[in-house]
């Protein structure tokens, strides 16, 4: 038996380790020093906090001063945890990292290095690994529409591996799949991890869509179809000129994921609260006490910074990343001005 140790005791997280033992593998989930009372609600046999839903059966729970423990002998590690921790957490588990088979990735988000220069999370691990000399084996980005409550309830959910190397992905998404957790196998790992954190600055737009409708009491459908429309065409070309394949922001992890956030999910349900008429900023500390972390907040602004130092000459193409921008910002004009702006086709 396989084994595998899941960093990061949260929603995704946890959701992972049902399809995993369904699939065979030896599941271990440590959680970091933020993950206390998660593993408290594991341990008493409770329903995990975050989905709700109890953990898989048979799944060995570590707390976070038990970090080298949990990588004893894993075959394959996973990282887990929000974007912003993914540095400290690949630094003090490097060393177990480096004696497994795989690195798999589900946290989603941009990484700045030491310079300032903005970077997708497989490379950000790569180059911490290579600063301190280490060795590590094949990532594998994990994305797709995958809602960590339904994937621990074990409902039909379709997701995707990519991989650099095609052979490496193609075999982790047969080792992992169950009867109703399905699997994509893909190279495009650049192209996953555009759309990963992408998806959630652009369903904070589709939340705002659904919330003008809240607040005015008149729904805005044909609006948020536009911004749909938008946000999938912005992946594609940023994805592009970054070196992603076209098509991939079409599939699983843009098409798909931009559905699946934008139907719920923490980033949706800020922007609804931005359209309803919160302040943005306020909004974001309502959510922040209630411990409902918005990814797509850093994520918008470092994907900014991402393409004036990437791709400058897609800086004034990219109209709804501009407008979520300047909507986080605090924008005086009405949101639905901004967001009707960069979405709706211009007069030919």
């Amino acid at each position: 038996m396989s084994i595998i140790t899941i960093l990061g005791a949260g929603a995704m997280g946890s959701g992972l380790c049902t399809p995993l033992c369904k699939s065979g593998w030896e599941v271990r989930l440590w959680g970091t020093w933020l993950d206390d009372h998660l593993i408290d609600a594991c341990e008493a046999g409770k329903p995990h906090p975050r989905t709700k839903v109890p953990l898989a059966k048979g799944v060995k729970l570590y707390r976070s001063d038990e970090l080298n423990k949990a990588l004893e002998g894993a075959d394959v590690v996973v990282m887990s945890v929000a974007s912003v921790g993914v540095p400290k957490i690949t630094e003090m588990a490097l060393e177990g990292i480096s004696k497994g088979k795989a690195l798999w990735l589900t946290s989603k988000g941009f990484c700045p290095n030491q310079e300032g220069k903005i970077q997708l999370l497989p490379e950000a691990i790569r180059t911490i690994a290579r600063q301190k000399g280490v060795s590590i084996p094949p990532i594998v980005a994990i994305a797709g529409p995958v809602k960590a409550n339904e994937c621990a309830e074990g409902k039909p959910t379709a997701t995707i591996f990519g991989c650099k190397d095609i052979e490496v992905s193609q075999m982790y998404a047969r080792e992992a799949r169950t009867d109703v957790y399905c699997i994509e196998a893909t190279d495009d790992e650049t192209g996953v991890e555009i759309c990963a954190p992408m998806k959630n600055v652009y369903a904070i737009a589709l939340g705002i869509a659904d919330g003008l409708e809240e607040g005015t009491g008149f729904p805005h459908h044909n609006l948020k179809a536009a911004t749909f429309n938008r946000a999938i065409k912005e992946m594609s070309l940023l994805g592009q000129a970054l070196g992603a394949r076209m098509e991939t922001a079409f599939g699983l992890p843009g098409v798909g994921d931009l559905e699946v956030t934008g139907l719920s999910g923490r980033n949706k349900v800020y922007g609804v609260r931005i359209g309803r008429g919160e302040k943005a900023k306020e909004a974001l500390a309502e959510m922040d006490r209630l411990e409902q972390t918005v990814e797509g907040v850093p994520a918008a602004g470092l994907a900014a910074k991402l393409v004036e130092q990437s791709a400058p000459h897609l800086k004034e193409e990219l109209t709804l990343l501009k407008a979520v921008n300047e909507i986080l910002a605090g924008t005086d004009r009405p949101v639905v001005q901004v967001i009707s702006e960069a979405v709706l086709p211009k007069r030919p």
